[in-house]
């Protein structure tokens, strides 16, 4: 967690994130708040299935922080979405230590988690995109 807390500050001070939200916010600009927090959910969602979840929330926050301030709405629905996004590693083996252990002593297959982790990350999903925007107004 420490390690990535450097990695998150060295991409903010190299400009990377500035970079990412230049990228990110045109094609962000003009949809709906329920969009716009599905889209950053996604994302988390999608890279903690290959990295830790710790990772992916200090990379992406200052990201969607940075976001949230280009296209002009508040960040903390973007901060929520990234933070659920981040915990939910379901569709891998690797994405989380709790997944990692009884993957093997549990005799789970790699498709396991597949067929029954993405359907309840897409759950999820559609879930945070619908609840974030009523407990956090963008």
């Amino acid at each position: 967690m420490f390690g990535m807390l450097a990695v998150g500050a060295g991409l903010e001070q190299s400009g990377a994130v500035e970079m990412m939200v230049n990228g990110l916010a045109p094609s962000l600009a003009g949809v709906s708040g329920m969009l716009l927090v599905l889209c950053v959910y996604l994302i988390a969602s999608v890279l903690t299935e290959i990295v830790s979840n710790n990772a992916i929330a200090v990379i992406l926050t200052p990201i969607a922080i940075g976001l949230a301030q280009t296209l002009g709405v508040d960040p903390r629905p973007l901060i929520v979405a990234v933070m659920f996004g981040a915990s939910a590693s379901f569709a891998t083996p690797i994405g989380y230590q709790t997944n990692t252990l009884v993957y093997g002593p549990g005799g789970y297959r790699f498709t396991d988690f597949l067929r029954i982790g993405l359907p309840l990350n897409l759950i999820a999903a559609a879930t945070m995109a619908v609840t974030i925007p009523l407990f956090f107004p963008l």
